[in-house]
């Protein structure tokens, strides 16, 4: 466990799956279970490895009750369209919008 998914772990109620190449934090909420954050190195974006992860979270909701796995984009974030792209791709759909953050979900 890194350093950062043990101050996670300690503070906060986000779990974190990790490995040498990408990592997902997540947290369960009264909507279902919400991908916070999904990072894979540059050089293996195009392997699965978000989707992967994804799964591995899903598959962890369903075990806790969970029924929907969240998902979600900060337009104005770097990289933004891309994320759009990774939720769309992995059969989200749209749940809600505000003004700068778009949360998707799909049932699990």
């Amino acid at each position: 466990m890194s350093l950062y998914a043990e101050y996670l772990h300690e503070k906060t109620d986000i779990k974190m799956l990790e490995s040498p190449n990408a990592f997902a934090t997540y947290v369960f909420t009264d909507k279902g279970c919400w991908i916070k954050d999904i990072y894979v190195k540059p050089e293996f974006r195009k392997t699965k490895m978000a989707s992967d992860l994804a799964d591995m979270i899903s598959e962890i909701a369903r075990a806790q009750g969970a029924k929907t796995l969240l998902g979600s984009v900060v337009p104005s974030a770097k990289n933004s369209n891309d994320s759009l792209k990774v939720l769309l791709a992995y059969g989200m759909i749209l749940d809600s919008a505000t003004n700068d953050f778009i949360l998707f979900r799909k049932d699990i």
